[in-house]
């Protein structure tokens, strides 16, 4: 047997003691791994199980059609077990109805309250007069999607791209105006986009990305990727701008920078956004509903 399967037959004999251990009524698993694992291992019929894929393994792009249709069985066998799935973003939510008819979903949230504490860099009027700031957050790995990053980068040479964050796909990011941060805290990450001007999600696949939500709350206009998750949250041309290939984002971030209009309606309608909707008590209050309606039942 490979390390990896003795590892998870061992985390799987761990998530059964601690549950035998604390008796708990409700238990909420997030990620496919965990997710997978904890369903499978949890047998106890008076235990409520909860589940957030946020980003399911079979919609990763970098992995061969067959494994990916394992993905997809093995959360479809996963699901037997009555848990509920529940979606951190509506486009997560209609792929979990095709695999557990007990989905629901509720919005990824930021912490308005912490964000508050960050004082905002200015808000500029971008012209192409000044030098722009460009970035983006996570892991540089295939999901973020780094080869498209690095052809936005060379579209623009006299603006500068960061990349908060490290990864093992750091080398495909060689264009002379790209800088990588490494791995900062989350303060760091944080600040270091608030001095941006204009914030980028590349991204192959998502859930509902946290860095996006806070981008947003930090009035930074948004150039995402058309995948679930992005597209959920983003409205194209009115909290920011979805796009389907290098040449949409380019002109988007060349219509962003000509157009300091567009650009402060755009920020004030994200920042609106997050404030009515995907925020941290709307997104307790959704969770607690849920929880003790299972109680109830």
């Amino acid at each position: 047997m490979s390390n990896s399967f003795l590892q998870d037959l061992q985390a799987m004999g761990e998530i059964k003691h601690i549950v035998k251990t604390f008796k708990p009524d409700i238990v909420h698993l997030n990620s496919s791994k965990a997710g997978v694992l904890g369903r499978l291992g949890i047998n106890e019929r008076k235990i409520k199980v909860f589940y957030t894929p946020h980003g399911y393994s079979f919609l990763m792009q970098n992995t061969s059609k067959l494994k990916r249709s394992a993905y997809w069985l093995i959360e479809k066998a996963a699901s037997l077990n009555k848990s509920v799935s529940i979606s951190c973003s509506k486009g997560e939510y209609e792929v979990s109805k095709s695999i557990n008819r007990r989905a629901r979903w509720v919005n990824n949230g930021v912490n308005m309250e912490k964000l508050d504490r960050i004082p905002l860099a200015h808000v500029k009027m971008l012209n192409d007069s000044e030098k722009v700031r460009l970035c983006t957050i996570g892991r540089i790995s295939s999901q973020k999607n780094p080869n498209l990053f690095n052809e936005i980068a060379e579209a623009f040479p006299s603006y500068e791209f960061l990349w908060i964050g490290d990864g093992e796909q750091k080398d495909e990011l060689t264009s002379s105006n790209i800088k990588v941060t490494g791995w900062v805290s989350r303060g760091k990450a944080l600040e270091f986009a608030n001095r941006s001007d204009i914030f980028i999600l590349t991204s192959l696949w998502e859930g509902l990305p946290m860095s996006l939500l806070e981008a947003m709350y930090l009035q930074k206009p948004c150039v995402v990727s058309n995948v679930v998750g992005n597209r959920d949250v983003i409205q194209d041309s009115k909290n920011g701008f979805v796009c389907p290939d290098l040449n949409s984002f380019v002109s988007r971030i060349k219509l962003l920078c000509n157009n300091p209009v567009i650009s402060k309606k755009i920020v004030d309608r994200a920042k609106t956004d997050i404030r009515v909707e995907y925020n941290t008590k709307n997104m307790a209050h959704k969770y607690r509903k849920i929880y003790e309606e299972s109680i109830v039942s």
